[in-house]
């Protein structure tokens, strides 16, 4: 049984690939926070749009990259549930996060503009995915018309959060727990050159992980009888999305608490563009046609969490039970539910 055909891998060596690409991609993740903090300080494009162009994106190819790869081979199910579950788990970790941060809720102390403007983005793509099952079923040249939508949606809010940065129209209201952007200091920095050396660097390790971890996630939901769905929420989502977890908790830790929520929601924008890709790669159709009821349910219940997280950043309660917001108790118990719901059978 040969280690290199992944056709011919046991239940076992698809576990151990997947453990390996897992570790892999929590490390060099976890890695490329630092660097994607330092690059934000040292070009001066500030956390909230590092967080959302660099560190979104970057801790994101591992994720992309499986899920484009499930899409070429046929597995539309997998591709899908593994950008989506992406999404939901991640802004389950901010939730987490919160509970690092003693001194107010994290939805307080992080406030911004920016922030605020990435998660409306982050709203109206996830809307776009669930509307697309409902338009007809049409493709040209294998692609579905929304997904170029998609892209150039990204794009435009891009330009948004950007302008958002630089000349915001207003501002929340300053109070002693938010923490705003405070450089470090520049000269006790690699060069820049380093910087986006290691940054890509990194980069393309975390592609490779991911590119490697489809074969696994696909050997493990056969042998084991799994749905694709299942394997991709709650196997290939999480794991992909490790970076997310140690990297928003170690920001707010360090103090960087735009950096940690803009990453996450970031990320989030960011991983919608998974589906988009899939779709091009995916060669059956439209692969949004071939969401199962599980799938849209996922959508549902993200979009619902990321209501619910700019509800709080808007609302910002500086203290709840716990020293957590309750829009972060809230969108805790909604992904175990979720969870529970998938586990015990369809919610269709």
């Amino acid at each position: 049984m040969s280690i290199m055909n992944p056709e011919q891998w046991s239940l076992l060596q698809g576990g151990l690939v997947f453990s390996l690409c897992a570790l892999v991609i929590g490390l060099a993740g976890t890695r490329i926070t630092r660097i994607v903090d330092q690059l934000a300080d040292s070009t001066g494009i500030g956390e909230a749009a590092a967080g959302a162009v660099l560190l979104g994106a970057s801790t994101s190819v591992g994720g992309s990259v499986l899920s484009v790869t499930s899409a070429w081979n046929g597995h539309a199910e997998l591709a899908i549930s593994n950008a989506l579950g992406g999404i939901a788990v991640q802004t389950f970790f901010l939730a987490i996060a919160d509970m690092f941060y003693r001194r107010a809720n994290l939805e307080h102390a992080a406030a911004s503009a920016p922030n605020m403007m990435q998660n409306g983005l982050l709203i109206s793509l996830l809307a776009l995915i669930m509307l697309a099952p409902h338009l007809p079923d049409v493709t040209f040249w294998g692609i579905h018309p929304v997904t170029p939508v998609l892209f150039g949606f990204y794009a435009y809010g891009l330009r948004l959060v950007q302008r958002t940065q630089k000349t915001p129209m207003w501002r929340p209201s300053i109070t002693r727990e938010t923490r705003q952007d405070t450089p470090d200091d520049i000269s006790a920095m690699p060069s820049p050159a380093r910087l986006w050396t290691e940054f890509l660097l990194l980069m393309t390790v975390l592609g490779l992980a991911g590119w490697t971890l489809e074969p696994a996630a696909t050997t493990i939901a056969a042998k084991t009888g799994m749905s694709y769905t299942i394997v991709g929420v709650m196997l290939t989502a999480v794991s992909t999305s490790i970076p997310e977890l140690v990297t928003s908790v170690a920001a707010v830790r360090r103090g960087a608490l735009t950096l940690a929520v803009g990453g996450i929601i970031g990320g989030n924008a960011f991983d919608t563009l998974f589906t988009a890709a899939s779709d091009i790669a995916y060669r059956q159709g439209s692969i949004y046609h071939a969401m199962s009821a599980d799938t849209q349910f996922w959508v549902a219940l993200t979009l619902l969490m990321s209501a619910i997280l700019i509800m709080g950043l808007i609302r910002r309660e500086r203290n709840g039970i716990g020293h957590i917001g309750a829009e972060s108790l809230a969108i805790l118990v909604l992904y175990i539910m979720g969870v529970g719901v998938l586990l015990t059978g369809s919610p269709a």
